[in-house]
């Protein structure tokens, strides 16, 4: 039987090891954010996780191909015991090779990294909705120059992933400007979430010409003065192919509006092992 399509997800990560700590002033400030993960592990059980994330660029599109990566603590002044977390799902050789090829076939420059491990953009949203660490990971970096069309030419180049049990997954935030988490931009994120929102909902190619002018969005640059958090989206909306999608989630963190898009179906999906993808996650390279 044919695995159902997966949907494609652009998921907040949260700041730094959040949802691990008691936030300082409100312990509970990320608790929704943490719930929405944790319920989107629990509807969607895929044979393999491919996670694009805001902590990774490199000079080509780059996978991991690690078969037990190792975690990298790249956030700084949290309590000692955040850097002791532990995420011990295995790699994917031989599913990092087919990404590889994929996006190769598309003209698109690719490589191969076989020692990296995963930074915090992986291993903490994950930690959430897959605490078991079942399921194998494998991280895409971005390309430097953070070109959206190219990103979104990545997507669509690995959209056929979907049918194999494979759920694409961007993890950034919609919201990401160091200086601005305070009450004067809350407007800002908020018209820029629901031009987020209403982007989502368009066809594919209004949809792809929108994500390629971003920066035309309202409070755009202030909202995202650097972009590699909002990249990942790309990625997740080039592999939505046609399907159209919304926003799933959203919530106010330290005074500004973060969310959560999904692209395809969204409901519980149960796949069912097939040759495709058991050649696609669990053999050798």
């Amino acid at each position: 039987m044919k695995n159902s399509t997966l949907p494609t997800l652009f998921i907040p990560h949260g700041g730094g090891p959040c949802f691990f700590m008691d936030w300082p002033g409100d312990p509970r400030m990320w608790d929704r954010m943490a719930d929405y993960l944790r319920t989107t592990g629990e509807q969607l059980r895929p044979k393999a996780i491919l996670i694009i994330s805001g902590h990774w660029e490199a000079d080509a599109f780059t996978v991991g191909a690690n078969p037990q990566p190792s975690l990298i603590y790249d956030y700084y002044g949290f309590p000692e015991h955040t850097y002791a977390l532990r995420y011990d799902a295995p790699g994917s050789p031989a599913l990092a090779q087919r990404v590889h090829d994929l996006l190769r076939d598309a003209g698109l420059p690719a490589a191969i990294d076989n020692e990296r491990g995963w930074d915090h953009g992986v291993f903490i949203p994950l930690k959430v909705m897959y605490p078991d660490a079942a399921i194998p990971v494998v991280q895409l970096s971005m390309k430097k120059g953070l070109d959206p069309a190219e990103h979104l030419r990545a997507g669509k180049a690995l959209q056929t992933l979907r049918d194999e049990g494979v759920l694409i997954i961007g993890s950034g935030m919609s919201f990401h400007n160091m200086r601005g988490f305070s009450p004067a931009f809350r407007d800002a994120s908020e018209q820029f979430d629901d031009w987020l929102a209403d982007m989502a909902k368009r066809d594919a190619d209004e949809r792809n010409a929108l994500l390629q002018d971003w920066q035309s969005a309202p409070h755009a640059r202030q909202v995202q003065p650097h972009p590699d958090h909002l990249l990942p989206l790309m990625v997740a909306a080039g592999a939505a192919g046609t399907d159209t999608g919304s926003r799933v989630f959203q919530d106010t963190v330290m005074n500004v509006v973060v969310s959560a898009l999904a692209f395809g179906a969204t409901g519980k999906i149960e796949t069912e092992s097939d040759e495709a993808t058991e050649n696609a996650t669990n053999q050798p390279a």
